[in-house]
């Protein structure tokens, strides 16, 4: 009796081994794209949500969701979401963040984040997993130049991209003789690197470069430096509070009105308020300005202030272009996660976006207009564009893996 039992219960083993066995077999045999194409599209969101770069992610956040809610609330007619990570600014714990979120939560595609340190391994992360990575902010030039990859993608700008056009402008502008002031550190350095580009091109000298460790804002040894070599006017860049305070001092120092100021954008971005007149004036350029005259643009601050009772920013704008990116790629694909196809997708797309129209570089960077904005009151007024669908750095520094 007993022995029958167990071999009805073998037979059944057996039985049902082999309809596993055929699933397993007949799953083999199916594109990766067609297994539970049905289901939720999985996207992580590895952004700052405490700490000093918290009302960023949250705007970043916002962006995304109202671009896919605009189209449906769907990616290629799938529902989505979100698995959302607290990257806290440390790059220390983003490799293990961005691991966790691919390998254990297994996203469909990862998008982060606001500090460059964590970006820059989540880059290397997405590099060795093939994992598809959308930076929607931090702009350290490597990961679409060095460190560039074919899943990797940027929708907001590298930092050199920012430096350029003001170099550009001031060159235009006769200027001669220049020192600049910033952190010691990626964005500085870069967003430096950039505008002495463009400004020793069109002939003009940067004739001291002064540097503050990371986040120093003892800035008077240095302005006092500055009144005794009387340039014809100073870049810098600064962003938050040290943007703030270097804002006063320059100003407290005797300097404003002296000594031309000139910045990339994040120099007076977010900060109008904290730093009332010593900011009045100040131009800057970046990729997005108060009062751009595109009925896009017009739209979207309609649709976001309605929507999470606040006014946009810079940041807001570029997770909302993340988030086109992102519809407009699963509508290509039918809302198949299939990753060459979303890739050429990408590469292909072209994104009517509230800061106007841009596509992506061959190192899948946004070429895109670059704004001269000066400072009234409490806005960064657009007065032109400083350089048209600029596609900088360079296409020479990416080296497309299997290109």
């Amino acid at each position: 009796m007993t022995e029958e039992k167990d071999l009805r219960g073998r037979r059944a083993f057996l039985k049902q081994g082999g309809a596993l066995g055929g699933a397993a077999a007949l799953g083999a045999l199916l594109p990766a794209a067609a297994i539970g194409q049905t289901g939720k599209i999985r996207i992580g969101l590895m952004l700052p949500y405490s700490g000093t770069f918290a009302q960023l992610g949250v705007a970043i956040e916002n962006g995304i969701r109202l671009a896919i809610d605009e189209a449906g609330g769907k990616l290629g007619g799938r529902e989505v979401e979100f698995v959302k990570l607290d990257d806290e600014s440390d790059p220390a714990k983003a490799t293990d963040n961005a691991n966790r979120l691919i390998t254990r939560d297994k996203v469909d595609g990862l998008v982060g984040t606001v500090h460059s340190g964590v970006a820059l391994a989540m880059v290397r992360v997405a590099r060795e997993t093939n994992a598809l990575l959308l930076i929607p902010n931090a702009g350290a030039d490597a990961a679409t130049g060095p460190l560039c990859a074919p899943n990797i993608f940027r929708t907001s700008f590298a930092n050199g991209q920012v430096g350029y056009p003001m170099g550009k402008v001031m060159a235009e502008r006769g200027i001669k003789n220049v020192v600049t002031i910033s952190w010691k550190y990626a964005a500085g350095e870069e967003s430096v690197a950039g505008f002495k580009d463009a400004f020793t091109k069109g002939g003009g000298k940067v004739t001291k470069e002064l540097w503050l460790p990371f986040p120093n804002v003892e800035f008077q040894p240095l302005l006092t430096e500055i009144a005794s070599l009387k340039p014809d006017a100073v870049y810098t860049f600064f962003a938050g509070g040290g943007a703030v305070k270097f804002l006063k001092d320059y100003q407290a120092a005797g300097l404003k009105g002296k000594i031309p100021l000139y910045g990339a954008g994040f120099l007076t971005d977010g900060v109008l308020d904290a730093a009332g007149d010593a900011a009045e004036g100040i131009e800057t350029t970046l990729h997005y300005a108060d009062s751009l005259d595109l009925a896009k643009d017009k739209t979207f601050r309609l649709a976001y202030a309605k929507t999470f009772k606040m006014q946009p920013d810079v940041y807001a704008v570029q997770g909302y272009d993340t988030g086109l990116l992102l519809v407009q790629a699963f509508a290509k694909t039918k809302g198949a996660v299939d990753k060459p196809a979303l890739i050429k997708a990408m590469e292909g797309a072209v994104i009517e976006s509230p800061r106007g129209t841009w596509r992506m570089s061959k190192a899948h960077n946004p070429i895109q207009d670059l704004y001269l904005r000066k400072v009234v009151g409490k806005e960064n007024r657009a007065s032109g564009v400083a350089v048209k669908a600029l596609d900088y750095p360079p296409a020479d520094r990416c080296k497309m893996p299997g290109a």
